[in-house]
């Protein structure tokens, strides 16, 4: 998404706009997502060291203790190459063995992590020997060493995964029927880990047809596999395309599994799945429009409840925000006031919202800001519940970032569904709850802030305060919180839309004859 400028959030508090500024706004939070995995102990890229069934812990970073010194250990690889050179050339009786051998003592080598191991192979010429290793009718054991090989070779720099290119087609080839579930499984590892080095090289893979046969290593019950495909088809349609996304969820079989997965699978396969959620919900409209035909959101709201796990509620809060951040009609309609699953997800919102971690409290500030913007009913069910309490707090004293979502969540709540182009109707009972309470100061700190987006929310509360507080008290309290100040700034500011919004709150409650009567 280079060159857009950074869209608003799902719905403005003000204007209540709901349409493209939403999707895009989920498109690039999706596209943006691998930091955010990274801040959750997951890894975009992973290092194969212990075979199948990932562990996140490795997946964290972690790697074999290495005894040896490093040269040592250099000068094994360039030998361990040169020794499976020699075994792919052997035609003798032992053959098959002397490969395999070969190629689990390259593996060793190259699951270890912190040295330069893969250059040196790489140098030596490693990949035509891995690519020889994975023709068809090959040995399991051959082939199962050699994409393990080829996995934490890709689990390197760019240029050390581009190197894979020439076995790419192998590796898709293997996923088929024909493999047995562990060279399946290892060469969707290997895969997961090209996808997730560039846009390159996942449009790569999709042009060579990864797409259908890792779907469908979705549809077994087999934990370990559909852990590994989850993850890997996470990687290959992440990217801002949503071309690959719409066709994942078309393909038979895939939106039942995905379900059943989440439904009544552990938290790690659980995990993988919920990623696939959350990138299929954030780029693909017609994704979202099948998902959210199934009960994909009570599912997604129950695991959420029960889940104390941060791993896990990461992408079960981003999935609920991108599937609720859609129309309001489909948002009313999937969570009607009256049904419990509404009161339940805000109930687990609210326990995100007093979570230590500050990823958590983010994502939780952004869901319910969606939930926020649908109808009166729904910003009934919040008021009501403990999350305003916990949203002034962080208003108050929550990092930059977090403040910003929570502003979002308080000034729709703010404010009644617009009927027709003009100003939505404010909602007087929560605006003044909301003021008393203190929150003026915390959204006029948001107009003094560099980020344009910011600025914007705290203006537009500043102008729901100023028209909608009673008794024309509006005046008096944003001038006593410092809010003329503020608006001053903006005199000469180089952004055309701040300059105008701060000039006609101006104009139209600070002109010439303000504080003239006293």
């Amino acid at each position: 998404m280079a060159g857009e400028t950074p869209p608003s959030h799902r719905r403005d508090p003000i204007k209540h706009t709901v349409g493209n500024a939403a999707v895009q706004r989920r498109r690039q939070l999706a596209v943006s997502v691998a930091k955010e995995r990274r801040e959750a102990m997951f890894r975009t890229k992973r290092l194969c060291t212990e075979g199948f069934g990932m562990n996140l812990d490795e997946a964290a970073g972690g790697g074999m203790m290495i005894d040896e010194e490093p040269p040592v250990l250099e000068s094994q690889t360039s030998k361990a190459v040169e020794e499976l050179k020699l075994a792919v050339s052997f035609k003798g009786k032992d053959a098959v063995q002397k490969k395999v051998n070969a190629l689990r003592e390259l593996r060793r080598l190259l699951s270890r992590s912190g040295f330069p191991f893969v250059e040196i192979a790489l140098k030596s010429g490693a990949i035509p020997l891995l690519a020889q290793c994975l023709s068809f009718g090959s040995d399991d054991e051959q082939v199962l060493e050699a994409a393990w090989c080829l996995t934490n070779i890709a689990a390197g720099t760019l240029e050390q995964t581009k190197s894979l290119l020439p076995t790419l087609p192998l590796l898709i080839a293997h996923l088929g029927e024909k493999s047995s579930l562990s060279v399946s499984e290892q060469c969707a590892w290997a895969l997961g880990n090209v996808a997730g080095e560039s846009d390159e090289l996942r449009d790569l893979l999709i042009s060579q047809g990864a797409l259908i046969p890792l779907a469908k290593m979705m549809l077994p019950d087999n934990g370990s596999t559909v852990r590994t495909a989850a993850w890997a088809l996470s990687n290959l349609i992440k990217g801002p395309d949503p071309d690959a996304a719409t066709e994942l969820v078309k393909i038979d079989g895939v939106v039942d599994a995905i379900l059943r997965h989440l439904k009544k699978s552990d938290i790690e396969l659980a995990t993988e799945v919920s990623w696939v959620v959350v990138y299929l919900s954030a780029l693909s409209d017609v994704a979202t429009s099948v998902l959210m035909k199934t009960d994909i959101v009570r599912i997604l709201v129950d695991r959420l409840a029960a889940s104390n796990n941060l791993q896990s509620i990461i992408p079960l809060l981003r999935s609920l925000g991108n599937l609720l951040s859609g129309d309001a009609y489909t948002t009313n309609v999937v969570l009607d006031p009256a049904h419990e699953i509404t009161e339940s997800i805000i109930r687990s919102l609210s326990k995100c919202l007093k979570s230590e971690h500050r990823f958590m409290k983010k994502e939780a500030a952004w869901v319910l800001s969606n939930i926020a913007a649908g109808s009166v009913a729904h910003k009934q069910l919040i008021c009501e519940s403990e999350a305003v309490s916990l949203l002034l707090q962080l208003l108050a004293g929550a990092p930059f970032d977090i403040k910003k979502e929570v502003a979002y969540v308080l000034g729709n709540l703010c404010v009644a569904p617009a009927n027709g182009l003009g100003r939505p109707p404010i909602l007087s009972d929560h605006l003044v709850l909301f003021v008393r309470n203190g929150c003026l100061c915390g959204f006029i700190d948001l107009v003094r802030q560099a980020d344009p987006e910011a600025a914007r929310i705290g203006l537009h509360f500043m102008e729901l305060v100023l028209r909608g507080m009673p008794n024309g008290e509006g005046q008096k309290l944003v001038e006593k919180a410092g809010g003329i100040d503020a608006l001053e700034r903006f005199q000469f500011h180089e952004n055309d839309d701040l300059r105008m919004m701060a000039g006609l709150l101006v104009d139209s409650y600070f002109g010439e004859t303000y504080g003239v009567d006293e």
